[in-house]
């Protein structure tokens, strides 16, 4: 009697651990196809942004500003949302983790046009999910623009602490 239910101890055991494998493995591949579906979605929006870039017709389409900038410097602000999309992606997806998009965009926040680009699109942030990653990564960016304008160094690649 102890030998059979020890036998199916075993067996529920087995069944246990194959069934977190599966689990694990539905994650993964979950994961991954949430990974190309985010890829194939930044894309697009680049090309959209692209023809937006290349077309002042099209580029109207995503004026949001209520025609109040110049063209050139609506193309420019596509280009800046393209540069911050491209970023905000490879930190989603794996490619870099949080401290080294901090660092990128660091970097990228030194261009006075991109920071242009990122006080005029402050209301479209406001209205992200508090908790979304995009948001999450606005206030960061908002925090190391801060950081920046508070700092008493002209070494910028030392500003801010890079969240971990």
């Amino acid at each position: 009697m102890a030998v059979g239910l020890a036998a199916v101890a075993a067996a529920a055991a087995t069944v246990i651990a194959q069934q977190r494998q599966q689990k694990r493995r539905d994650r993964q591949l979950r994961d991954a196809q949430q990974h190309v579906n985010l890829a194939n979605q930044q894309r697009l929006h680049w090309e959209l942004l692209s023809k937006a870039m290349e077309d002042p017709a099209l580029a109207r389409v995503l004026d949001a500003y209520g025609g109040t900038i110049a063209p050139e410097k609506h193309r420019q602000y596509l280009f800046a949302n393209a540069l911050y999309t491209n970023a905000l992606l490879a930190y989603r997806i794996g490619n870099v983790n949080r401290a080294e998009l901090f660092g990128h965009l660091r970097g990228t926040v030194q261009n006075p046009i991109f920071r242009e680009y990122w006080e005029a699109t402050r209301a479209a942030r406001a209205s992200l999910e508090q908790n979304s990653v995009e948001a999450q990564v606005g206030r960061m960016m908002d925090g190391l623009i801060r950081d920046l304008d508070e700092a008493d160094t002209d070494e910028w690649w030392v500003v801010g602490e890079p969240p971990e």
